[in-house]
């Protein structure tokens, strides 16, 4: 048996490093200052253990941009390299500084290099690029100069501050980079909440001095800083109020509505985890702007597509997770899969339901008055995570024609001992479309029934859900049946027509409704129920409903329904049966465009034709 080491050639390697390794070229600026970050965290933890004796002084991060020398430069007053630093650390590829730091000192997750890769993204829009370093140490400054080769130059020079600059001379097809406004926009992309002042360029600030008629106004120069270091996720809830959440959420989105309420995250165990997520007003759709939480490690923008650790539902949310624990890929651009994502995904889903309960149950009028904009977050979460849906059940509302809100069990009492079935099964009514259903509504309230109104995105699947899970309560339109058949009972009806009247009446209205459209029912009925009804079956209906919901389409499958002639009423069973013989097809038509118009289905030549003949009747 033969043992041995793969040997990794360098000049093989550094090429995919600098082309492939990093999807995105713009991503190199995020990786230096980073690694300046680093430098600056490691001086503090130093000063912080008695290693640095003197003042640690201005730590700030500056980012330099000479248009004309075709240079951009990152500055740090961080530890700085010594020669033999330099080395180590730069000449051989995949040593990571960082990691080594946090092994000898026992520092905490703060740092952020991990890989000792993110330098070398600096090739990837420079020809070639110089280090100028001196460390804490008070050992010489060096100069290490690289043209993208695996040849480089090590020499002394002169640098009289602690710290490192890292000069970029930016290649000919990465010009954008020589764009103050591109750099301004990669600074407030990747960089906006590091932990480090970070310093690019000038701005002009204006104040005003002296008194009175004295006063004048003087325009300064003050540094551009580009981010803020310390992030409300950042604080202790304690140490925020409600406006200071508000503030950062200003800042996040700068042009958004404000937000209905927040969950601030904090955990330390079994992985380290902080954020806020703030809940938008969604109203009664999911067209909500996505990918609006962003994910950071340690204070550093890795991307805005957290699926892997976001439920979709919670998606609809907005704000920031940041996590060292979070598993990402060399290239710190997106997650890789992990138990441990897992487990901070059920988490967080467990935060927003508690967080939810919580409203609910501390200030429940206020948790009602919120629901038109949380009901479908909710509803979509139920649907969507079991886990979710075990813990959000006894807060789910429904809500009814008369704007009463009810939890689902609540809803159960109130209407059992009027809306039972002969089955024993609880009916729940509900329009989708309280003001086109208005008269079904107001004949199913005469009746003492209530209804709900179910008209968000979801319902129909919502409801299923519930139907499911509880098996004792089943929702049925209010259009679905006629008024007496709605909720079954045994009770039963005989009609007062003959079965040759009520063939003429059938062959009648078969006469008059379009072939195919829809078919005609002839049912004995209270006198009290309208005479024709237009009906929709509640499972074809809800079918159709889903699949649209889905994004099928049916094609030339039509919107079949019911003509249900009440063979009771006065104006079916004696003013249709005693008309001539030659009238009754008017008088029919007239009917069932009554019953059309009921529903909002009686539309251009019908509707005119109906208009003209109702005023020809009355005239």
């Amino acid at each position: 048996m033969q043992k041995g080491q793969i040997s990794v050639q360098t000049e093989n390697i550094f090429p995919i490093i600098k082309k492939f390794l990093y999807s995105d070229h713009e991503i190199f600026l995020r990786e230096l200052i980073a690694n300046a970050t680093d430098a600056t965290t490691k001086l503090r933890t130093l000063a912080s253990k008695g290693e640095i004796k003197t003042e640690v002084g201005d730590t700030s991060i500056e980012v330099i941009l000479d248009e004309t020398a075709r240079t951009l430069t990152i500055r740090d007053k961080g530890i700085g390299m010594t020669e033999d630093e330099v080395q180590r650390y730069l000449n051989q590829v995949a040593f990571s500084s960082a990691q080594e730091f946090v092994e000898k000192y026992k520092a905490d997750n703060a740092i952020i290099g991990h890989f000792g890769l993110g330098f070398y993204s600096a090739f990837m829009v420079a020809d070639s690029v110089e280090v100028i370093t001196k460390s804490w140490k008070d050992e010489p400054a060096v100069r290490w100069t690289c043209d993208g080769s695996t040849e480089y130059t090590i020499e002394p020079t002169e640098k009289t501050n602690r710290g490192t600059d890292i000069i970029l001379h930016i290649s000919a097809d990465s010009d954008e980079f020589l764009e103050k406004s591109r750099i301004q926009g990669l600074l407030d992309k990747y960089c906006k909440f590091l932990p480090t002042l970070i310093q690019f360029g000038t701005r002009t600030e204006t104040t005003t001095q002296g008194e009175g008629e004295e006063e004048v106004e003087v325009s300064t120069e003050v540094p551009n800083i580009v981010n803020n270091p310390a992030p409300a996720w950042k604080k202790l809830p304690a140490d925020l109020s409600d406006e200071d959440y508000r503030a950062f959420y200003r800042e996040l989105y700068p042009f958004a509505e404000e937000p209905l309420f927040w969950i601030h995250l904090n955990i330390d165990y079994p992985f380290n985890l902080t954020g806020i997520l703030y809940f938008p007003k969604l109203g009664n759709s999911l067209e909500a702007q996505r990918n609006k939480i962003y994910l950071y490690c340690n204070q550093v923008f890795v991307t805005d597509d957290v699926r892997e650790i976001v439920p979709e539902f919670l998606m609809l949310l907005h704000g920031v997770i940041d996590s060292p624990d979070i598993p990402l890929n060399v290239s710190r651009s997106y997650l890789q899969s992990d138990k441990e994502v897992k487990k901070i995904t059920n988490h967080i889903t467990k935060k927003v339901a508690d967080k939810l309960n919580e409203l609910f149950t501390k200030d429940r009028p206020d948790f009602e008055d919120k629901w038109k904009d949380i009901g479908v977050f909710i509803k979509y979460g139920i649907l969507s995570d079991e886990k979710f849906a075990d813990r959000a059940m006894p807060f789910a509302m429904l809500q009814n024609t008369e704007n009463e809100r009810f939890t689902v069990e609540e809803y159960k009492e109130k209407i059992k001992a009027n809306q039972t079935d002969k089955s024993s099964r609880i009916v729940a009514l509900y329009t989708q479309q309280a003001e086109a259903h208005d008269s079904y509504i107001a004949a199913a309230k005469q009746r003492g029934y209530d209804v709900l109104v179910m008209d968000t995105v979801l319902d129909n699947h919502f409801m299923q859900h519930v139907e499911q899970k509880m098996g004792d309560i089943h929702f049925t339109r209010i259009d679905s049946d006629t008024l007496s058949n709605l909720i079954p009972t045994d009770e039963i009806h005989e009609s007062v027509l003959s079965e040759e009247e009520q063939n003429t009446i059938k062959t009648l209205l078969q006469s008059v409704v379009k072939q195919g459209e829809a078919t005609v029912e002839l049912k004995a009925l209270s006198p009290d129920d309208a005479p024709i009804v237009i009906t929709r079956p509640e499972f074809m209906r809800r079918f159709r409903e889903m699949q649209a919901l889905n994004g099928m389409k049916f094609g030339d499958f039509p919107d079949h329904y019911n003509v249900v002639v009440n063979t009771n009423h006065p104006v079916v069973a004696k003013r249709l049966i005693e008309t001539a013989e030659a009238n009754r097809p008017n008088l029919a038509t007239h009917l069932y465009q009554l019953a059309l118009l009921n529903q909002g289905m009686l539309r251009g030549a019908e509707l005119t034709a109906f208009t003209q003949r109702s005023l020809e009747m009355m005239s």
